[in-house]
């Protein structure tokens, strides 16, 4: 009977470890189809920026570059201007993304923290320019700013600037919320300490709530910056592309590599165009890495995920 007992204990034992060690190869399998997902393209782009027109019809290559070169480096970084436009483009984008965080930031504070009439009604609106398609608005766009007050606005930033600084620009609305909801899970506290002793709502608001909120202003700082930079939309409808948007330069990269500098291998016009994401994406993947950490606890505690 025992010696029954200590075998069906071990068989016991035995099938709580298979399935252990089952969810844990699970687990892996599915993190390294995800990562594999993710990486396997960006991976693939870096490599072939680097292959020379050898390695491109060459059977044996596959990854890493036989022959190895910066050549599709150098002519990019010619074709696009690539200096002259990443400074105009990253000038702009931090521009309006300071113009944001003071407005988004007010706004979100002013709606967690303040009661005035139809205050639920307006926090709808701003929850529907979140979902709302930015092609459903922009034929009213392009009349606005077409003829602004006697005047016609397009081929310049002055749209996105106005837009901007009335709360509507890219994701104008995303940022608000996160604002509204990381006021709203700061202690009142704070707020009624500072009243106490004689501060009033602007001085509370810039000394107290904004220091405390770095979090929160990190992640729309990086949300802002990425999609002003990525823009496409908005530079093509406001026609204010070409040198000073580098998101434009790129979208017409592969046109330009084959009809102006006469590249006429397909094949090789996409090696041209991976070296153009590549430099693309270097200047914001930097950002992120030195505001990863920020960026990551601001995401927590705004209530976007969770």
């Amino acid at each position: 009977m025992r010696k029954h007992a200590n075998a069906e204990g071990r068989k016991l034992r035995l099938v709580k470890a298979s399935k252990k060690w089952l969810f844990v190869l699970f687990r892996l399998a599915v993190f390294a189809g995800i990562t594999y997902t993710i990486l396997g393209p960006l991976v693939t782009i870096v490599s072939r920026s680097f292959f020379s027109t050898d390695d491109l019809y060459n059977p044996l290559v596959y990854l890493f570059p036989k022959s190895g070169t910066l050549e599709r480096y150098t002519h990019v970084m010619g074709t696009l201007n690539y200096g002259k436009v990443l400074v105009k483009t990253l000038v702009y984008d931090l521009l309006l993304m300071l113009i944001q965080l003071f407005i988004c930031s007010m706004t979100g504070y002013g709606f967690a923290r303040f009661s005035f009439p139809f205050k639920k009604i307006l926090f709808g609106m701003v929850i529907v320019t979140i979902v709302l398609p930015s092609y459903a608005v922009m034929l009213p766009l392009y009349q606005t700013f077409i003829d602004f007050g006697g005047m016609n606005l397009l081929s310049t930033h002055i749209p996105m600037y106005i837009m901007t600084f009335f709360g509507c620009g890219l994701r104008s609305g995303l940022y608000i919320y996160i604002f509204n909801q990381f006021f709203r899970g700061l202690p009142k506290e704070f707020e009624e300490a500072a009243y106490i002793d004689g501060a009033g709502a602007w001085y509370t608001y810039f000394r107290i709530m904004v220091p405390n909120a770095v979090p929160s202003i990190l992640t729309v700082a990086v949300f802002s910056l990425v999609w002003q930079y990525n823009d496409v939309f908005f530079a093509r409808l406001f026609v204010y592309g070409g040198d000073n948007a580098m998101s434009i330069k790129l979208s017409s990269l592969q046109a330009t590599i084959s009809y102006v500098d006469k590249v006429m291998d397909p094949a090789e016009v996409s090696l041209y165009v991976d070296a153009g994401v590549v430099l693309g994406i270097l200047p914001i993947l930097l950002i992120y890495v030195v505001l990863q950490r920020y960026f990551m606890e601001g995401v927590e505690r705004s209530g976007i995920v969770g």
